[in-house]
């Protein structure tokens, strides 16, 4: 997955309103009106919203009848799942790295210093 698409990914996550929307998609489809019902702000707010999801392809919308019916993609959360895993498998390498250094018997030498005269020292 592209940076740019994590960035969005991330920004339409970042907001309760639009991860409350993906929560309840996860038990299936409903219509852009039950999906509202349960914020407090105006509908053009709340289709806003809705946009974001479907601009970082989390959610796709269609009509049926007079309803338009909103559906998870999970695939687009998989994406960031991945990016998340590789994430946690960098810093726990590099923690592992750190904890074997931490550990070990030996202690470590400051690297030496080059030897430079002191001008208070050194007189020509």
């Amino acid at each position: 997955m592209v940076a740019a698409d994590i960035d969005v990914l991330f920004h339409a996550l970042a907001h309760p309103a639009r991860r409350a929307v993906i929560e309840r998609l996860g038990l299936g489809p409903a219509t852009v009106s039950e999906l509202a019902a349960p914020h407090a702000m105006a509908l053009p707010t709340f289709l806003e919203h809705l946009r974001v999801l479907e601009a970082a392809a989390l959610v796709h919308s269609h009509k049926e009848g007079r309803a338009r019916v909103v559906r998870l993609r999970p695939q687009a959360l998989r994406a960031g799942e991945r990016w998340l895993a590789d994430q946690r498998a960098l810093w726990s390498r590099r923690l592992d790295q750190l904890d074997a250094f931490l550990q070990s018997p030996e202690p470590i030498d400051p690297p030496e210093q080059p030897s430079c005269p002191s001008p208070l020292t050194s007189r020509p």
